[in-house]
């Protein structure tokens, strides 16, 4: 598996850039062909953290996640990005390395 991750520092602006990220540029997100899953999380920086807001989409293979960004839907993504993130934003290619969970185990005594 991989990830596009994409974390944005904190807007100007950050109702223009929760209403348009939510109306527009997640739709848009949304038709990047091949991501097997994506999420987003706003508000990161009431947390104590340096970014404002963080992006990810999860692709089956590297070269999936590049032919997505470049793609007219990537390119279109892509080309949005300066009209709500003032601060710009950090985009990361980042190969998953696969963990399994413990299974449950009863409390100790």
């Amino acid at each position: 598996m991989h990830k596009i991750v994409v974390l944005y520092p904190p807007p100007t602006d950050r109702a223009h850039f929760a209403r348009y990220y939510r109306e527009t540029h997640l739709p848009l997100a949304a038709r990047l062909p091949g991501a097997v899953e994506m999420g987003y999380a706003l508000d990161l920086d009431a947390q104590g953290g340096p970014y404002y807001a963080m992006f990810e989409a999860t692709f089956a293979s590297p070269e999936s996640a590049d032919a997505a960004m470049a793609s007219p839907e990537g390119l279109a993504v892509q080309a949005d990005v300066s009209h709500y993130a003032s601060g710009g934003a950090i985009v990361m290619g980042v190969p998953l390395v696969a963990v399994r969970a413990a299974a449950a185990r009863p409390p100790l005594d």
